[in-house]
Formats: C-alpha cells, structure tokens, sequence
C-alpha cells in the first residue's frame, strides 16, 4: 500500500518518517518530491573494479548549473535528509526529468527500513543537459511494511551508507565478501 498526503503527514508527525527540510509545496497526492544537492561526482578511473575501492572526485554544481554529458555516470545527492523508521522509501524520477532524458537511478530507487541519510543519485543522460542545484529531482513514495522488522538497515553491523553526507557516496560493493 501507498501512502496518501495525508497518511505521509501522519508519518512525519510521528516521526516515523522525517524529511529536513520539510516543504509543505513538495508534498505531492501520494509522494513527496526532492531536489538536487548542490553536490556531483565522477569516478576517477575510467575502468571501476567491483572488488576495488573505486576514489570520487566531488565538485559543486555552479550557479549558471552543469552540463551533463551522456555515456558519464555522475553521482549526486538529495538536497533532503530522509528516515524511515516503519515505511519502504522508493525514489523515482520526475516525469519532468524523465523527458530531459535524466535518469536518477540505475538500480537503487527501493530504500530500506531505517534507511535515514541525503539519497546518492545515480544520474546519466541521453544527450547533453543543463542541470542546476535545488533543482526537483525525484520524488519518494513509501510503502507500508506489513509484520514485525528484524534487521532496520540503520542498525545492521555491514550497512554500508550510514554515514550522513550531502555529498554523493561511491560504491561500496568493494566491502562485500566475493
């Protein structure tokens, strides 16, 4: 089940679901809409190694914004902090971004209970585009979870991005056992 507006008000106001900062503009039918960090990043090596710790450059976007180029993998980041304490937080694209040919995400738009950071976006392009910081982004939409949570992502001992950043995070997969 979806939550409605006024279902993810109810979360927030208990805390179940926190977003700093809060706008009551960005509160959509049954999503809540999030916009672009001030934060991009590119992988320093043109070849990633999955078994490797692969370095970030990080730089700000500036004012007259940034042209993003296809075939790039850029990482960014929300401008809003998230929790979920007893919700299932999806990130999808705004259909708005979606025809600027904009993808936010390559695989990870599902968060996990207890998720509770800036999101990493994953962003690639068809072809070149002008993007600028505070920009909408994305848009979450959260899930009821049914039964009891045995393993909150916040409090698992190999959770990988807990650590709170505005800044885009790499790739941790380095850390799995392969």
């Amino acid at each position: 089940m979806i939550l409605s507006d006024i279902e993810i008000l109810k979360a927030i106001e208990s805390k179940l679901i926190v977003v700093e900062p809060f706008r009551d503009e960005c509160l959509g039918t049954n999503s809540y809409d999030v916009h672009l960090g001030k934060y991009l990043a590119t992988y320093k090596n043109e070849i990633l190694d999955a078994r490797h710790h692969n370095e970030i450059e990080i730089f700000e976007i500036p004012d007259e914004g940034f042209v993003l180029q296809p075939n790039t993998l850029y990482l960014g980041a929300t401008q809003e902090y998230t929790e979920t304490h007893a919700h299932v937080p999806f990130l999808e694209g705004k259909s708005s971004v979606g025809r600027l040919g904009i993808d936010i995400h390559a695989t990870a738009g599902k968060g996990d209970v207890g998720f509770c950071n800036h999101w990493t976006l994953e962003i690639s392009v068809s072809h070149k585009v002008r993007i600028y910081t505070g920009m909408p982004i994305g848009q979450l939409i959260f899930f009821k979870v049914e039964g009891q949570i045995l393993n909150y992502y916040n409090k698992k001992n190999n959770a990988k991005y807990i650590e709170r950043s505005d800044k885009p995070v790499e790739s941790m997969m380095w850390r799995n056992k392969f």
